[in-house]
């Protein structure tokens, strides 16, 4: 699975993953926004690794948790989805606002091998300096550059450079950043 490989999603040991994934985020969820600091220490438990300051508000869904690694000053607004069948990596210093999802799950083309229910997936790697716009989708198999800004309701089908605006279904640059020296 994490190699990109043919998988089988119901893999006793992979459907457990996902039942405890699934009960850890319903008590992540359930948690009180006044309780900062143990909203914190269990998203903590959640993800693969974290910096030490992060925050994501609820909703939270995820597939595994495991395969998800974000760096220092996370931040996320309402409604987050992150499918990590495979690794997700988020830098330093990234806000993603409400409505986001992050694919890496995947399906064959191929409508037999479709049939077959078989999956793969293709990691998705996000830079530092990031902001992710409301209701934008990263595809599975996507790496987005340093310092990217990615408007509200863009779908990102394909890698993006570091230092620009991207907008649109499919995105496309919209503007380069010009950083200040």
């Amino acid at each position: 699975m994490l190699n990109g490989e043919l998988y089988d999603p119901q893999d006793p040991v992979l459907a457990n993953d996902r039942i405890q994934a699934r009960l850890a985020v319903r008590s992540y969820n359930a948690i009180p926004e006044n309780l900062a600091d143990e909203r914190q220490k269990k998203v903590k438990t959640i993800f693969g690794s974290t910096g030490e300051h992060v925050h994501v508000e609820s909703n939270l869904r995820v597939d595994y948790g495991y395969n998800i690694h974000v760096g220092e000053n996370f931040y996320s607004n309402y409604d987050l989805t992150l499918l990590d069948v495979a690794r997700i990596d988020i830098g330093d210093n990234c806000m993603i606002a409400p409505g986001v999802h992050i694919y890496t799950a995947t399906h064959p083309i191929d409508p037999v091998e479709r049939k077959s229910g078989a999956e793969y997936a293709k990691p998705v790697k996000i830079g530092h300096n990031c902001w992710i716009g409301g209701h934008s989708v990263i595809n599975p198999g996507v790496t987005v550059g340093d310092n990217v800004v990615i408007a509200s309701g863009s779908v990102v089908t394909k890698d993006v450079q570091d230092n620009v605006v991207v907008a649109g279904a499919p995105a496309r640059v919209i503007q380069i950043i010009e950083l200040e020296e």
